[in-house]
């Protein structure tokens, strides 16, 4: 009995507590907005539009004032016949081989100063002789191209709005990214006019696209068509995170997987173009390759990972800092290197006078150093030259190759020697088929390493000419007969 009472009591406590919880859980509810509640056992419909749907409305209205489209024209000249453009058949045949065609270009930029700034691709404004830009609200401005790097694949332009601040699209930090995070696009989809579409971020650091030299991109599943390019990739608070450059596809049409440049490397571009001073681009003084599976296992590497340095400039940055081949670099600046790309986008980002944390292993072991950025030197001095007079190469411009000249075009920063910067069309170097890149090496035995060695071996006429050239990497050979 004692037994029996004792636990009527114990649940009698447990029952009052129960009772006072209940009460707190009606209060809580009763307090809640209507959509949360039920009253006779009838749900109640929401009484704004904001507690039913979600929308990106808000957003787009804040960014869509901000991409315009922008329309390029340019002139190309068309032969009618393969002989048209030959200067013999000119002299004799009179000429008008070729007409003139306009080619009309359409692409969208961002406007990111209020004062007429905006960035686009530079694919989209390549080679135009007239710029239109044309606004959300349809007012149409003549564009100047201010700055254009075929290296990241930007162009910033201005236009002129008087003393009216146009609409703005502010930038974000593209590393704060994560695979998952909703994004939108907005954009000019084959001229239909402007279009947003939705996504997330699909991948970050995409760098086997081939659309740039500084190949880091974002992925995003959002739809990027033809005529995206250089339209906005934006986050959910309005900000910009990328410029839509390229997608993936075997129709033409998106599938789902498009490519945008980091937000961190447009504002880089953007910030030279508005300074008004070319793109000085960092040097770290060392050349790296792609740790391939053959490599990993000569080194007995775990991970397919990093940069491994292949070559490192005397007396430069990263030899002062105590790099040497064979290293492999897996971050700078805090960043993961996965490869080579990812390695030359960070120092792309950078600036010189810049000073970055280096991580790397060295025979299995992990150490740490640290790097500053630096102008390279142009060492020696590139002498651009026009060469002239009886001989293969009149009609070419030459210069001397140099860590600043290689950085500069994108080459292989321990090149040397002359390199061919351009071809006057229907010269004699235009008729030997030269081409802008290539590298003399040897002219009649002897090495050309300058162009001094260039101009005094041609000078003169000669009976034969047998030369060696570099291009893509790879040697040719062939003779002329003076």
């Amino acid at each position: 009995m004692d037994l029996v009472l004792d636990m009527t009591r114990e649940y009698s406590g447990l029952a009052f507590w129960l009772g006072l919880v209940a009460i707190c859980i009606w209060a809580v509810v009763t307090s809640l907005p209507t959509p949360a509640r039920a009253q006779s056992g009838i749900r109640e419909l929401p009484e704004d539009h904001a507690e039913v749907q979600l929308s990106y409305a808000p957003v787009v209205r804040e960014v869509s004032p901000a991409v315009v489209n922008v329309y390029s024209t340019r002139v190309v000249q068309q032969f009618r016949s393969p002989f048209a453009a030959d200067p013999f058949f000119d002299r004799f045949f009179g000429g008008g081989g070729a007409r003139e065609q306009e080619q009309h270009s359409l692409g969208s930029g961002v406007i990111v100063s209020a004062d007429g700034i905006i960035v686009t691709n530079n694919h989209v404004i390549e080679g135009s002789e007239e710029v239109t830009v044309a606004l959300a609200d349809r007012r149409e401005f003549r564009a100047e191209v201010i700055l254009a790097d075929e290296r990241t694949d930007l162009a910033v332009l201005r236009i002129d709005p008087g003393s009216e601040e146009l609409p703005t699209v502010a930038f974000r930090n593209s590393d704060d990214l994560q695979v998952g995070d909703l994004v939108l696009a907005l954009g000019n989809p084959f001229g239909v006019g402007q279009t947003v579409t939705s996504g997330i971020v699909s991948a970050l650091a995409r760098t086997q696209i081939g659309v740039s030299d500084y190949q880091f991109f974002i992925q995003t599943d959002a739809a990027v068509n033809p005529g995206n390019s250089g339209g906005a990739l934006v986050t959910l608070d309005g900000g910009l995170v990328g410029i839509n450059t390229a997608i993936f596809s075997r129709s033409g049409g998106s599938i789902g997987i498009g490519f945008a440049i980091p937000s961190n490397m447009v504002r880089r571009v953007v910030e030279s173009a508005i300074e008004g001073t070319p793109i000085t681009r960092a040097w770290l003084g060392l050349g790296t390759q792609e740790i391939t599976n053959d490599i990993a296992e000569t080194m007995s590497l775990s991970r397919l990972s990093g940069a491994l340095v292949n070559n490192v400039y005397d007396g430069g940055p990263a030899d002062r800092a105590g790099l040497k081949s064979g290293d492999i670099i897996t971050s700078l600046g805090g960043h993961d290197i996965s490869d080579p790309s990812a390695l030359r986008y960070r120092v792309g980002v950078g600036r010189p006078g810049d000073e970055m944390a280096v991580e790397y292993t060295r025979d299995g072991q992990r150490r740490t150093t640290s790097i500053a950025l630096e102008v390279p030197p142009e060492t020696p001095a590139r002498n651009q030259t026009a060469i002239d007079g009886p001989n293969p190469f009149s009609g070419a411009t030459v210069a001397n190759l140099s860590p600043a000249f290689n950085n500069e075009n994108g080459l292989d920063p321990f090149q040397q020697g002359v390199v061919v910067m351009g071809i006057q069309r229907g010269s004699t170097a235009w008729r030997m088929r030269l081409q802008a890149g290539d590298i003399i090496r040897e002219i009649n035995g002897d090495s050309i390493d300058s162009v001094e060695d260039l101009t005094r071996v041609t000078t003169g006429r000669q009976g034969r000419w047998d030369i060696v050239f570099e291009r893509a990497g790879r040697q040719y050979t062939f003779s002329v007969r003076g």
